[in-house]
């Protein structure tokens, strides 16, 4: 009819940044499909905004539809179907000059343009704290966003539970447990180095449930002596060997973190620790980084139910009209918080919390 303006199909985006955790694919998968039911067109912007701004990305088209074929099962599956970056801040991305020298630069401005010309609804980011910052920046600039809280190290204040971590938890454990018998058989003491730049949830929980008999974690400084005469405390119970899991974090008292190179990523404290608690028992020690392998594989149940749920509620906010918010599960519910709100403070482990309180009344060793 002459002069009615026909309401276009929503058309949402989905994208995923910082570092890949077990449940991503579930919550693409689950995001996906809420929004073809709905009628909506889903496009996936591969690794973080470079396929938006690059528009090819190894080959591969930048930007591409997301179908219910595309994710078909995929829910069990580790890592991301649209890949991912730690480096794709589009406030600061690098960048090579005409004279060949490298440089930063802002192009922020180019990705909420694109969204514009693209006639893009709203913008379902699914990462981390990094991630959500960027998402929270570009939503100020104009872009909607919704956000999914990804992190393994369960560190969002917002939110009761990232998926990703009990995976997380559940491989550290198993590592952990592992590690019993070898470290009994040859009478060494054991590092297991897992994730946590700034809390120590891994380290806590793993740790706890693989029986270990020293936690360090970056909420408490530890002292090396204490660590020294909980090794000494064993071996006159004839014990003879000492489990230890330290967040990669972990700060001695007194001291810095340590630190892979000059990028400000941590690493080695493991390695470090070892060295000293070799001089000071006479003891042979071994570290054990699990690193990645936290990362990947098979979500448990847990996980990809709770990413299930994450992706579907974003897809509600949008309908609902909550944009600028993050889902978040808070008590048996899914709800949407602030997204300023859900990025401004970390959730550390609280040093009283009863976790902490029950690893001491186990006589497990927290370093201070």
């Amino acid at each position: 009819m002459s002069g009615v303006k026909v309401k276009r199909t929503r058309r949402i985006a989905i994208n995923t940044g910082g570092g890949d955790a077990p449940g991503l694919n579930a919550v693409i998968r689950a995001a996906t499909l809420s929004a073809l039911q709905m009628g909506w067109e889903v496009i996936g912007i591969r690794r973080g905004y470079t396929g938006l701004l690059e528009g090819e990305v190894d080959g591969e088209p930048g930007v591409f539809p997301l179908t219910a074929n595309s994710v078909r099962g995929i829910t069990h599956l580790g890592g991301t179907i649209l890949g991912t970056t730690t480096r794709g801040n589009p406030f600061g991305l690098d960048v090579r000059r005409p004279d060949g020298t490298w440089g930063v630069a802002d192009r922020s401005t180019e990705i909420v343009r694109r969204f514009e010309e693209m006639e893009i609804d709203a913008l379902i980011a699914i990462g981390g704290d990094g991630s959500l910052n960027i998402a929270n920046a570009l939503q100020a600039k104009g872009l909607p966003v919704i956000g999914v809280p990804k992190t393994i190290d369960n560190d969002l204040a917002a939110t009761d539970m990232t998926f990703g971590f009990q995976t997380a938890v559940e491989v550290a454990t198993d590592a952990i447990g592992r590690l019993h018998s070898t470290a009994e058989a040859h009478q060494r003491t054991m590092i297991v180095q897992v994730m946590g730049r700034h809390t120590g949830w891994i380290a806590l929980e793993s740790g706890l449930a693989g029986g270990s008999d020293v936690i360090l974690i970056p909420e408490i400084p530890y002292q090396t002596s204490s660590i020294v005469a909980k090794i000494r405390e064993r071996d006159e119970e004839r014990r003879r060997f000492s489990i230890i899991v330290i967040a990669e974090g972990a700060v001695p008292a007194g001291g810095e973190p340590s630190y892979v190179d000059q990028t400000g990523r941590y690493g080695g404290i493991a390695d470090r620790l070892a060295v000293e608690l070799e001089t000071l028992t006479g003891k042979e020690t071994r570290s054990m980084v699990l690193g990645h392998i936290q990362r990947g594989g098979t979500p448990i149940a847990y996980d990809r139910n709770l990413a299930l749920r994450f992706g579907a509620a974003a897809v509600r906010c949008i309908n609902e009209g909550r944009l600028g918010t993050m889902v978040a599960l808070q008590g048996n519910e899914i709800v949407p918080v602030p997204l300023l709100d859900a990025v401004k403070e970390l959730k550390r482990v609280p040093v009283d919390c009863d976790m902490v309180c029950t690893a001491r009344q186990l006589g497990v060793c927290l370093g201070d």
